[in-house]
């Protein structure tokens, strides 16, 4: 079992930044990797960020120049940078845990109960 806390959402200006810190523990040492997704109002959840256990990362769309996640192995903590923040970013902020393959080839997807980010104009 893997328990996701997401800390840090709040209300900011539109073009300010906030940054969402996602606090693991448990069997952490399943995990393959960690992600970032949102989901705003009358919409539904997205991706946002992704980056695994080599350190890789993805992002959706054009967030990547506004979006940036990282991760500190040691406080088992994930982080995602978010600058030039849109009132459309508005939304809830999930962090996901998807862990290694099992022997039988199945990942198993754990999830934080989310923030809430407020974009304001």
């Amino acid at each position: 079992q893997v328990h996701l806390v997401e800390i840090g959402g709040g209300e900011v200006q539109d073009g300010g930044s906030l940054r969402l810190a996602c606090v693991a523990s448990g069997s952490t040492s399943s995990i393959d990797a960690f992600g970032w997704y949102r989901q705003g109002p009358g919409n539904q959840r997205e991706l946002v960020a992704t980056i695994r256990i080599d350190g890789s990362t993805d992002y959706a769309g054009s967030l990547k120049d506004r979006f940036t996640i990282s991760r500190d192995d040691a406080k088992n903590r994930v982080y995602l940078q978010m600058n030039s923040l849109k009132p459309e970013d508005t939304g809830v902020y999930y962090c996901n845990a998807r862990t290694k393959k099992d022997s039988w080839f199945r990942t198993y997807d754990y999830w934080g109960q989310g923030t809430q980010v407020t974009v304001s104009s």
